[in-house]
């Protein structure tokens, strides 16, 4: 069953994400976790077994097009339906809000969740993601 995280999930959020690589020393998942958790454009939904979480997936909606982010699935859970059951959830999420489109970002060199996403049938886009850090 997927269901939305609270605030008593961060520490399992957090050791699954550090588990499957996704998070970054200057990107704090805990503060992700809360922006994500405080308004009602953005949540992050959680799959359990036997009451542990072993996968996620944070999503948001801008007003503009959907996003997703964080989607991890615990290494013994993987390859029985799980991300995809994740992206379903997610996509529902979205698509209940308004979004009229669903965008995410891979890491350079992850070919494997490259691969992942293209199975569902994302593509990639004609842009270049730039950033900057405001503080």
């Amino acid at each position: 069953m997927i269901a939305e995280a609270t605030g008593a999930d961060e520490a399992a959020l957090i050791a699954l994400w550090d588990g499957c690589g996704l998070t970054r020393p200057w990107n704090p998942p805990a503060d992700d976790i809360a922006r994500a958790l405080a308004g009602p454009a953005s949540a992050i939904l959680v799959a359990r077994r036997a009451g542990a979480i072993v996968g996620s997936v944070m999503t948001g909606y801008d007003g503009h097009r959907g996003w997703v982010y964080y989607l991890a699935v615990a290494p013994d859970a993987r390859r029985a339906g799980l991300g995809r059951a994740l992206m379903d959830a997610a996509e529902a999420w979205l698509r209940a809000r308004g979004a009229p489109k669903l965008q995410l970002m891979v890491r350079a060199g992850n070919e494997g969740a490259q691969a992942f996403y293209r199975a569902l049938g994302f593509v990639d886009q004609p842009v270049a993601v730039l950033g900057r850090f405001l503080d």
